[in-house]
């Protein structure tokens, strides 16, 4: 490294230790990796780390469910998330976990210095406490009709229906989703971090640059709430580090998960000599520390994370990179529509690259969200690194190996031109460093159609019949390799597995400081395909594949037996399922059958099941929930046809809503039950003899 580099560590948001990663999470790693590397390239002292978040009652309830150790779960978990990781070439110095020896002493560490310096305070609250289970419920274990709105099936910390945020005890009619049982108050004393004791340290540091605008504007509006002590314990039994001197208190997943950045860290700097952990996370450490997360957890992040490295006396980010989602063909990536793609399936069917490439073109520094639009993706890809890029190198190299035995020529044809793309180069290096990626890629291909159009306009085809210009040939075939190189050296970055074949072929390495550097009168290798096309075939076996994966984990044994019990315990069993009770003919002729017309149809998001209807039967209307989802793929096509209700039946209070009715369908089930035809001619209300 030179005198002059700097240092910086740089980390992605933990991935939770219960489930796999998807080309969600795909984004930011791909994201912190393209910064990182363009680093390395610039000959900066950098660590990139990461770990798994492996604690905490989700983790502790899946193990309980698969029948084994939280232990096992998150070490198996583990190696799935590195396999995949390394799949998509994302090149981490170190990769962790929450629960090891470092991440331990750490917390307990900060733990012991929050309390020292009198911002730790404890106090008797009342929780909700789940009586078949004998465990408090965490927020999000809580669900029930938020206070607010009165939107129903809301979790116990906020409602995303009116974002309303709130406790669970203010839920009406709250359950645990963790048995179903009605959850009942109970003391127990908690550990509270002030966070309003930093108020005024915050205020001037959001204002500081060390965020982007959008969440500084954010975090303004959470001071304006008034901001509130942090519990950051839980109770056992509960999956995490114990608190120091408490027997039975544990600490909340989300004081160690952070604290895993810095034991990732030290994990590293423990296995590799010559790294200073101090140097790096004291008060007035000139290292700079970057965190690379989703919008979803920027409020732990920028308001509980630096507060609490303030309060133990340690440094505070330079800067937290937030990015927003990924939405497939522009809606949210779907289980049912195979769009919920995980990174392991991506890796069977597709290059890692071409997502990396894809990402990068439509990443700015702003928290947009980002659609991965399937068709454009193939065109793009194909476009861009197929027709362009590697088509200047396989179109030139020919020449240069059958005419000159793979040697270029001894000087440049086109010195100007040369020049205006090397001249590029710290704009290029501004757009990376600022996380610009779109802006860098647009500028790169504007350099790609330059190439090509001089090659076009040179026609080495043509030359190359005219034995008099056998030197103007290599060179104008040597020009445009040279140009391939600079654009290579461009997007190594983005593309290290491709950059890595470039520089195989062309028989030199690509640094940013080289690549003003011709390669003059130098032997290349034989040219050999560098990239493939991207077949349309491909991305459907994708997605069939994804539709299969998913089906399969929501069938899978254990799986169905907690959503039958889930479902009998929570009232959603489906109207068609059968019921076990036999009924008199006189019985039967007290059921009111009317036609009903349907106003409203929409998917209930989080059921496999359900669709909700809003029915007119003439003198009123209702909502009844119906059992039909895996038959209608748009139900609000539904919306204006006739159906046929049971008018009197009971109302039902289901888990998500009240279900005023029963709409009567035929079929084996599954995809095979449709709803009954009713005549066009019937009308809202009519009795059906």
């Amino acid at each position: 490294m030179s005198n002059n580099s700097r240092q910086i560590l740089v980390t992605c948001a933990l991935p939770y230790a219960n489930g796999p990663i998807h080309l969600g999470h795909m984004l930011e790693h791909i994201q912190a990796d393209i910064w990182v590397r363009f680093q390395r390239m610039r000959g900066n002292e950098i660590y990139f780390v990461c770990a798994d978040d492996a604690h905490g009652t989700p983790i502790m309830l899946k193990a309980d469910q698969m029948g084994i150790n939280p232990e096992q779960l998150i070490a198996d978990v583990q190696q799935k998330h590195m396999a995949d990781f390394s799949g998509f070439n994302i090149s981490f110095d170190n990769y962790h976990s929450t629960h090891s020896d470092e991440n331990r002493a750490l917390a307990e560490t900060i733990y012991t210095k929050l309390k020292q310096n009198g911002f730790i305070k404890t106090r008797t609250i009342s929780q909700l406490f789940d009586p078949e289970k004998a465990m408090f419920l965490p927020d999000r274990f809580v669900k029930g009709t938020c206070p607010k709105c009165k939107a129903e099936d809301q979790y116990g910390d906020n409602c995303e229906v009116c974002s309303a945020t709130y406790s669970p005890t203010e839920l009406i009619n709250p359950r645990s989703t963790v048995s179903g049982a009605t959850p009942v108050l109970k003391e127990s004393e908690h550990f509270f971090f002030d966070l309003p004791s930093f108020e005024g340290m915050l205020t001037e540091w959001i204002r500081s640059g060390s965020l982007q605008q959008e969440v500084a504007n954010k975090m303004q509006e959470w001071f304006e709430a008034g901001l509130q002590q942090w519990d950051i314990s839980r109770d056992a039994p509960y999956f995490g580090f114990k608190i120091p001197n408490t027997e039975n208190k544990y600490f909340y997943v989300w004081l160690d998960a952070p604290i895993g950045y810095m034991a990732s860290f030290k994990n590293l700097c423990n296995k590799k000599s010559g790294i200073d952990f101090d140097s790096f996370w004291h008060k007035e450490s000139k290292a700079e520390l970057y965190h690379f997360i989703g919008k979803d957890i920027m409020y732990f992040h920028s308001l509980f994370w630096p507060a609490m490295l303030e309060g133990a006396g340690l440094r505070k980010p330079n800067n937290i990179f937030v990015h927003g989602y990924v939405t497939v063909n522009g809606e949210k990536m779907s289980k049912s529509r195979g769009t919920f793609i995980q990174a392991a399936t991506y890796l069977k069917y597709l290059d890692p690259e071409c997502l990396r490439y894809y990402y990068a073109a439509k990443l700015s520094n702003r928290i947009d969200d980002l659609d991965l639009n399937l068709e454009d993706f193939v065109q793009r890809v194909n476009t861009d690194l197929v027709n362009k890029l590697v088509n200047l190198a396989s179109r030139n190299a020919s020449f240069i190996q059958k005419r000159f035995e793979g040697k270029l020529a001894a000087k440049l044809e086109d010195q100007a031109l040369f020049d205006e793309f090397v001249a590029q180069s710290e704009l290029i290096a501004t757009y990376y460093e600022n996380r610009e990626f779109g802006k860098a890629i647009r500028e790169i291909m504007a350099l790609t159609d330059k190439a090509n159009k001089y090659v076009d306009e040179k026609a080495p085809w043509v030359i190359a019949k005219d034995e008099s210009r056998t030197a103007e040939l290599q060179q104008v075939c040597s020009m445009g390799i040279e140009l391939f190189r600079v654009l290579m050296g461009y997007l190594k970055p983005v593309l290290p597995n491709l950059a890595e074949r470039a520089e195989a072929f062309l028989n030199t390495q690509l640094t940013w400081e080289n690549l003003a550097e011709p390669l003059l009168a130098h032997q290349i290798a034989p040219f050999k395909a560098l990239f493939s096309r991207l077949d349309m075939k491909k991305i459907e076996e994708m997605i069939e594949a994804s539709k299969v994966e998913n089906a399969q984990v929501n069938q899978s044994a254990q799986e169905k037996q907690n959503t039958e019990k889930s479902a009998v315990e929570n009232n959603e069993v489906s109207e068609f399922e059968p019921i076990e009770e036999s009924i008199t003919i006189d019985d039967f002729f007290k059921v009111d059958l009317r036609v009903a017309k349907v106003l409203k149809c929409e998917a209930v998001p989080e059921s496999n099941k359900l669709l909700k209807f809003i029915l007119d039967i003439g003198s009123e209307t209702r909502q009844v929930f119906s059992g039909i989802k895996a038959a209608y793929n748009k139900p609000e096509d539904l919306e204006g046809r006739f159906v046929i209700m049971v008018a009197n039946l009971a109302p039902r209070k289901m888990k998500f809503g009240m279900s005023e009715g029963m709409i009567l369908s035929a079929g084996t089930g599954g995809a095979d039950l449709y709803l009954l035809d009713v005549d066009t001619g019937a009308k809202a209300g009519q009795r059906v003899k």
